[in-house]
């Protein structure tokens, strides 16, 4: 996700803390896929929804739940009409939040519930007019938003195969996950559209964007189609600056493993995010077509979400990093593999700077167990810069080689699946062959950053330049700290509170510079004597 849009903005904020508030997983439950049958229509913002359910157990289940927002006061929310089970009818309860099936199910069984609903969604599917003033549809999920208008386990652990067959007003084109299987007209000028995906998805990725679209295969990177979708006012700024997703892609499948999904379709949409990686069906911002350079960008964090926080998602909130930390770093990699190391230096200093300002605000480890609702407030400078810093600074302590073979790994071992810190530590440390458990417990589990007080002077006599390092933080760090002194690097292992150093220089150097290639993540207050 681009949290740009978000992050920044307050009112995004506060129109989001009251739509994603904490759920709790539903024991003893594993949805194995959902199709939706959605019709929509011009006429009014109702939506008559048909939701096939299947979920094997792993545990012997009383009452079988899934997540639903049931219509309230306002007249927004989704009212379930029946459920049934192989033709037969089942009771059930419809709460604020979550629908009850009266009906117990066994250890090892698989049921498929069909949920028939209908109602205008409170948030999630966002139906609204776009820029140019045509009415436009577009899901809209993160973080736990998708169960306005779905039935489903919404939460990041339980990810399933979906289908979406939607009927809509045929003057529509509707883009999803996966690849389209069926487009058909019907009556009354209406058009069915099945898009189905075989790979497994966190609902916060199951989307449909429904719009009038100017549409353009703008390449195929290793027989995955690439497509855009813009606006057909703006395609040709949207078709010339989207066009840089088949470079993008190339330069993942070679570093990462190959893209998981059937195709790749960029999606100019009308929600309330700069980006959202919706897998294989990524939403940006109603004005990115006119973004030019800046779209690059965006579209490589997008991107790279395909790989973590698609394929491997995290496996609980507090994680977010794994998702949006990921996307950040891949896309200083992809920058710096196209543009030189110097502007991967000028990225990881200015993100150096979001952390540390961060910090003044909200003092918090990057995995940070204190939200336990309003999920929203970890789409900050700690999951995106500091979980990117983290990767830099682990692909700097390992080496480039074994930093992407360790990555590789990761993604092979967890794709489709879930991850959580530890077990990204783990394939990390068999990669490397080094123990990793201080660096990232320090980085990710710990709060700060080494706050360096340096100061030097130089012994004429000796031709000595002597150095001491002051940890001036709470929380002491372990770490290689690299010096350039009359041109020259050098570098300082800093393990305790007081570190002292010396070097034999022939002549007393002009001045000293702490981390000249920007490769570590701290304050540094320099002082010659």
């Amino acid at each position: 996700m681009q949290k740009g849009l978000l992050y920044f903005g307050s009112i995004f904020l506060l129109i989001l803390s009251s739509a994603a508030e904490a759920q709790v997983a539903f024991k003893d439950m594993d949805v194995q896929h959902y199709t939706f049958a959605i019709g929509l229509n011009d006429a009014n913002d109702n939506i008559k929804g048909k939701a096939d359910v299947t979920i094997k157990f792993t545990g012997n289940v009383n009452e079988p739940e899934l997540n639903l927002v049931k219509k309230n006061n306002t007249g927004k929310g989704m009212l379930v009409s029946s459920i049934n089970e192989d033709g037969k009818s089942l009771k059930f309860v419809q709460d604020s939040d979550v629908i009850h099936i009266l009906s117990p199910a066994k250890i090892n069984t698989t049921h498929t519930y069909t949920i028939n609903y209908s109602g205008i969604p409170a948030d999630g599917l966002i139906i609204s007019t776009n820029k140019h003033g045509h009415r436009t549809f577009f899901g809209d999920n993160w973080p736990n938003r998708a169960h306005n208008w779905l039935p489903c386990a919404d939460y990041p652990s339980d990810k399933a195969t979906v289908d979406f067959i939607v009927t809509a007003p045929n003057h529509y084109q509707i883009v999803s996950n996966g690849l389209k299987t069926e487009e058909k007209e019907l009556p009354n000028h209406l058009k069915l559209t099945h898009w189905k995906e075989s790979e497994p998805l966190a609902p916060k990725l199951m989307v449909i964007g429904v719009a009038e679209f100017a549409i353009q295969q703008s390449g195929t990177v290793g027989g995955v189609p690439v497509y855009t979708y813009v606006f057909p006012e703006d395609e040709i700024n949207g078709f010339k600056n989207y066009a840089y997703a088949p470079e993008i892609l190339k330069f993942y499948d070679a570093k990462l493993g190959l893209y998981d999904y059937e195709k790749l379709a960029n999606v100019q949409s009308k929600t309330i995010y700069g980006g959202m990686e919706n897998a294989s069906a990524i939403f940006y911002y109603e004005d990115s077509p006119d973004a030019g350079r800046a779209d690059e960008e965006l579209q490589a964090h997008e991107i790279g979400h395909q790989w973590f926080g698609d394929a491997v998602t995290e496996k609980n909130w507090k994680n977010l990093w794994l998702s949006e930390g990921f996307a950040t770093y891949m896309t200083n990699c992809y920058l710096e593999n196209k543009y030189g190391i110097d502007t991967l230096k000028k990225r990881e200093a200015d993100d150096r700077n979001k952390v540390i300002k961060f910090e003044q605000r909200r003092y918090t480890p990057v995995v940070d167990t204190a939200v336990k609702s309003n999920y929203v407030q970890l789409l900050n400078a700690n999951s995106y810069e500091k979980g990117s810093w983290t990767l830099h600074m682990l692909r700097r302590k390992i080496g480039d080689d074994l930093f992407w073979k360790g990555l590789r790994a990761y993604y092979a071992k967890y794709k489709n699946l879930n991850a959580n810190t530890a077990d990204l530590e783990q394939v990390m440390e068999q990669a490397s062959g080094q123990d990793l458990h201080t660096f990232f417990n320090q980085w990710i589990y710990n709060a700060g950053h080494p706050e360096l007080s340096i100061v030097w002077n130089y012994d004429a006599n000796k031709k000595t330049l002597n150095i001491n390092i002051t940890q001036k933080q709470n929380n002491l760090f372990v770490f290689p700290l690299q010096l350039e002194i009359a041109g020259k690097l050098y570098t300082v292992d800093v393990k305790e509170r007081e570190t002292t150093a010396s070097f034999s220089i022939e002549v007393k150097p002009a001045n000293l510079l702490a981390d000249p290639n920007v490769d570590l993540l701290a304050e540094f207050d320099v002082k010659g004597q």
